[in-house]
């Protein structure tokens, strides 16, 4: 009886999901290889290829929304996400809500089977939703040999939890109670920001995850590490920023680089060579992005993209895209592995996309480049205390998919007002040429920080290994001051002040002001937040806002005095409603890090006209084909619109994109990610655009297809939220009729 009490009770908190249909289902044929989608962007090999072609070119015009699914998960007045790319497996769906619920669908029919909701087992957060706003782009599926044990791996901020694929329970027998805390086993002491978004791989019964960090000096390490699928048992760790002994570890001209800094971490996404037992894994900058005077030297494995042994974690090759980052050019997708003939012999590549707009080719075995690449003399003039390298790679082929120069002809003329406002902000900015040290009197980042190539990924036709990459081609504005010091008057806020310039005025400027949706303005935030919410939000995050936990209770109360306009007694009240469990602090090695840095970046300036378009001349979004054979890129073209700009005979422009793409045997390129909110598929040999449809919400994600019973479908999470779009919590499914 007090079993049978007890999962009743678990069935009624969510902690263990009711399943809504408990008889036996029909568990469709396998088809063909690559008519699935099991995996994180379709594959191990993560080409988001499908050889599916019910869906083709002559009756593409007929589909139409077979199925909406939604949790009701959206926050409009937060601006709530969604990019998961959701898989399937036997017929069920697997994704992600905005809230980073957990759910199965009938893949056919979107009905529900069960949900799973993290926030009913968390104790940390009372509860409370708030602290789940994070990102998760995506689910892991592992089955044993033997066929019975189903398991789902997905990642709620630090947590990754291991769940039942058949009921939605967490399998407590697994890491703690159920789940990784990926703060942990890091090989080092951090209170800083650590949380899972892009699935990892799983190799036979190892579970590889790389992790999202802070940006920001006191980052805690990006190690990559591998955990036993049945306990979560840690079972291997490679350091990307070297302990003494390890390879790369001569790059640091600091000998005790591994014990002070961090990021270099792997939240992008893998690919794995299943037969080669290899992983391919793409890693992100150094923390404290726009200063590297602390961290002088080559800076490895930063930036890098490595090719490890899966089953134990050593180093096969790697290579390093860009040296001493200085620029946020994280490697910013899961690499491609694709077979090419060169030279007249077949050679099994990896290709790697750059949000610089290159790609990088090498042989997978060995890592030597496919196409030459160039050690290139750059600007090496930086801020005082600086050391910039001197040089960086660039490949010679493939062409780049992105404009590599922003000039003054480039600037808008959308309108004489328009081009005579952007010309006068462009002067304001010095410098042009790409790798140019930040500075006082800025550079251009182009394309910007969030693009070209970006987490989306790229599509690889296997056939014909022509790669398909959705591109933003948008500037920022690069302008570094000196960390502002704040005069204190003694009190909490002025106090407050000296902590928002450590921590916040690289996001949300130095007048509060912030920068469009995505880093809002803090000009009075006491009229949107109360004291409590927004302590919480300052502990957990806030959609692609990483947690301070690491920030003392102390400095908390200055900060909120500072950004609410709060008496010293109002302060301490909002702190005492917050969780103790989320009272951390930075380690003293952290802290000395981050009171080292000198210099901030004045904000994320995307250039933007008044009107808040583009302040350079189309296209700024588009769809590109770039043929891996031959290196050449064979076409371009927009992607996205502004009704309102056609309206006034102003050919396509395309938009910002924020997701990947799909290419099919069918003849078809799929794509959302656009601010008008559509989806849409192209010829996949000549670029013309051939359906699109209206979406609820933005499709800020990558689309999924499958085939069930002969029977193709196209899935993509409708989750809006970025750069001013409105948030959504839909899943739409597409087929054609009967």
């Amino acid at each position: 009886m007090k079993s049978r009490f007890l999962i009743a009770l678990l069935i009624a908190t969510g902690i263990y999901p009711s399943c809504r249909n408990p008889k036996p289902r029909h568990i469709p044929k396998p088809g063909p290889p690559n008519s699935g989608w099991g995996t994180y962007a379709g594959s191990k090999e993560g080409n988001r290829y499908s050889s599916n072609e019910e869906i083709n070119l002559a009756n593409v015009s007929k589909l139409k929304v077979i199925w909406r699914y939604s949790t009701n998960d959206k926050d409009s007045a937060n601006r709530s996400q969604n990019q998961c790319n959701p898989i399937m497996v036997d017929g069920i769906l697997y994704g992600t809500s905005p809230k980073l619920k957990l759910f199965a669908l009938d893949a056919a029919t979107g009905e529900q089977k069960w949900l799973f909701d993290p926030a009913k087992t968390d104790t940390t957060n009372n509860g409370d939703p708030m602290a789940y706003y994070k990102v998760s782009r995506g689910v892991i599926y592992w089955q044993n040999k033997s066929g019975g044990e189903k398991r789902l791996f997905y990642s709620v901020g630090a947590k990754t939890f291991a769940i039942d694929a058949e009921t939605g329970s967490p399998i407590m027998t697994f890491g703690k109670n159920g789940y990784l805390d990926l703060t942990k086993n890091l090989d080092r002491d951090t209170k800083s920001f650590v949380a899972g978004t892009t699935p990892g791989v799983v190799y036979k019964d190892l579970l590889i995850v790389g992790t999202r960090v802070a940006e920001s000096a006191d980052a805690a390490p990006g190690h990559v590490r591998a955990y036993d699928v049945r306990t979560g048992k840690l079972r291997w760790i490679f350091h990307t920023i070297p302990h003494p002994g390890e390879a790369g570890y001569e790059t640091w001209m600091d000998t005790a680089a591994y014990k002070k800094f961090g990021g270099a971490n792997s939240w992008s996404g893998m690919a794995l060579d299943e037969k080669r037992g290899l992983v391919y894994i793409p890693t992100g900058s150094v923390g404290g992005d726009f200063y590297g005077g602390f961290r002088k030297g080559q800076n490895l494995f930063a930036n890098s993209l490595l090719a490890l042994d899966a089953a134990t974690g050593k180093l096969k090759w790697h290579f390093q895209v860009v040296h001493h980052d200085l620029w946020d050019r994280d490697l910013p997708a899961n690499p491609n592995l694709v077979t090419i003939t060169h030279d007249g012999k077949k050679i099994d590549a990896v290709a790697q996309i750059t949000k610089h707009g290159y790609i990088f080719m090498f042989d997978r075995t060995n890592g030597k480049p496919v196409f030459p690449i160039v050690e290139t003399p750059v600007p090496t003039k930086g801020l005082p205390g600086e050391a910039p390298w001197p040089t960086q790679p660039i490949p010679t082929l493939p062409q780049p998919f992105a404009r590599q120069m922003f000039n003054p002809e480039d600037v808008t003329d959308r309108t004489p007002e328009a081009h005579k406002e952007m010309l006068d902000k462009y002067n304001q900015v010095k410098n042009r040429i790409m790798f140019t040290p930040p500075s006082k009197e800025g550079g251009w980042i182009f394309p910007g920080f969030d693009g070209g190539g970006e987490w989306g990924g790229a599509a690889v036709d296997i056939q014909t290994n022509i790669m398909y990459i959705s591109c933003s081609e948008m500037p920022w504005a690069q302008v570094m001051i000196d960390v502002p010091k704040a005069t204190s008057d003694g009190s909490l806020a002025g106090n407050g002040q000296v902590i928002y310039n450590k921590n916040c005025i690289g996001c949300h400027g130095p007048q509060l002001k912030g920068n469009g949706s995505s880093y809002p303005s803090l000009v009075n935030i006491s009229k949107k937040y109360k004291e409590d919410q927004l302590s919480q939000i300052i502990a957990s995050g806030r959609n692609m806002m990483p947690s301070f936990k690491q920030i003392t209770p102390q400095d908390k109360k200055a900060l909120l005095a500072f950004l609410l306009k709060l008496p010293d007694a109002g302060a301490n009240k909002a702190l005492a409603k917050e969780p103790t469990g989320d009272r951390t602090a930075a380690t003293k090695t952290e802290q000395k890090v981050v009171d080292e840095v000198p210099y901030t970046m004045t904000g994320y300036n995307r250039f933007l006209d008044k009107d808040g378009y583009p302040g350079i001349k189309p296209p700024w979004g588009t769809l590109n084909a770039v043929d891996l054979t031959t290196g050449k890129l064979l076409w371009k073209v927009p992607v996205g619109e502004y009704p309102e700009l056609k309206k006034k005979g102003i050919p396509i422009t395309g938009t910002e994109l924020y997701g990947g793409t799909l290419v099919t045997k069918g003849g078809l390129v799929f794509v959302a990610a656009t601010k008008d909110e559509k989806i849409h598929a192209f010829d996949k040999k000549t670029g013309k655009m051939v359906w699109e449809a209206q979406l609820p919400a933005a499709g800020y994600a990558t689309p999924a297809t499958y085939a069930i019973d002969g029977k193709q479908y196209v899935v993509i999470a409708c989750g809006g939220g970025k750069i001013g779009s409105k948030s959504g919590d839909e899943y739409v499914c597409f087929g054609l009729g009967e």
